[in-house]
């Protein structure tokens, strides 16, 4: 159980980390502008930290510093860099539920970051350097260009981080290729063209596409398709997992894939566990405030399907 201490040096480094990762790139003035409620001592003191953890880069423009994170914000897991922070790099230091492994097995592979992915895959740690701590400074590395990281060799990932020994090169290799092999297959599938421009034809890709959440998922997950103009679907999105509430589904943290995909419209979709897909009260309260940032944003909610084992349900047709 984390002590009070560690909980208001967590507190403390969210109050610098969430403000920041809505700026791609900033100067020192900028962060400590956009962390009023933290000293701008300590604003400085976690800069350096996360530029030392390759988390942020550091370079100069105009004679002037400059931040820019290693990979973009939305794939930054503050809570992890946070979590090493505050119990060291040992993995058995970090609390149970936030460990790689147990994450995988409590909420599923797609809620990993591609940090924590590759902490499993290295395994072990070695003296001063943890496995999640390896996996961190790969993912930043290669951030931007994740194949890259095919190209290696055994001594060049090393040199990365010591805890990538031969054994964790090999495992790493060895979980990209099979990848590899299974997006062959799934390429080589005939995907049908898909519009959705009804109800019916929402209900039945989310059905199709979101089956796991209905037969599998143990705890609530809320997703976003991404849409073009003609209504096809360009990609999907996890936004959050656990208890849907209107209060933390931010529609910042909705709305920005949806932007970067230059979206037309979305659809949202959350699961419940329970079997049983009648919408709550909560349901319906996400689906009309998203639905009114969607109109400042010009991005279109064109309805909410709620998945189950049982069947899934349009909020729209429910109202």
């Amino acid at each position: 159980m984390a002590t009070k201490t560690q909980k208001v040096r967590r507190e403390r480094l969210r109050e610098v980390l969430l403000p920041l990762l809505e700026l791609a790139e900033f100067t020192p003035v900028e962060a400590k502008q956009m962390c009023r409620e933290s000293k701008p001592a300590y604003v400085t003191r976690t800069l350096g930290d996360l530029v030392g953890d390759g988390v942020l880069t550091q370079f100069e423009i105009g004679g002037k510093t400059h931040f820019r994170w290693c990979q973009p914000p939305d794939r930054f897991d503050p809570d992890t860099w946070i979590n090493s922070r505050i119990h060291g790099l040992q993995v058995k230091e970090t609390p149970e539920p936030l460990r790689p492994r147990e994450r995988l097995l409590r909420h599923g592979p797609a809620s990993l970051s591609d940090a924590e992915l590759l902490a499993i895959l290295i395994r072990v740690g070695v003296p001063k350097e943890s496995a999640v701590m390896g996996g961190q400074r790969i993912a930043n590395r290669f951030a931007n260009s994740m194949i890259d990281l095919t190209r290696l060799t055994p001594d060049e990932l090393k040199e990365i981080s010591p805890a990538a020994t031969q054994s964790s090169f090999t495992q790493i290799m060895a979980g990209i290729e099979l990848g590899r092999r299974i997006a062959a297959t799934e390429s080589d599938r005939v995907v049908p063209t898909v519009r959705i421009t009804s109800t019916a034809e929402a209900v039945g890709y989310c059905q199709s596409k979101f089956a796991r959440l209905a037969s599998d998922a143990v705890q609530e997950e809320f997703h976003i398709v991404t849409l073009d103009t003609k209504h096809k679907p360009i990609r999907t999105h996890c936004i959050t997992i656990g208890t849907l509430d209107a209060s933390l589904v931010h529609p910042r943290e909705v709305f920005r894939p949806a932007i970067r995909d230059s979206a037309s419209a979305i659809l949202l979709v959350h699961n419940h566990p329970s079997g049983d897909p009648t919408p709550s009260r909560e349901d319906h309260q996400v689906t009309e405030r998203l639905t009114d940032a969607g109109t400042l944003l010009g991005i279109t909610v064109l309805d909410h399907i709620v998945v189950a084992s049982e069947r899934c349900v349009s909020i729209r047709e429910e109202s």
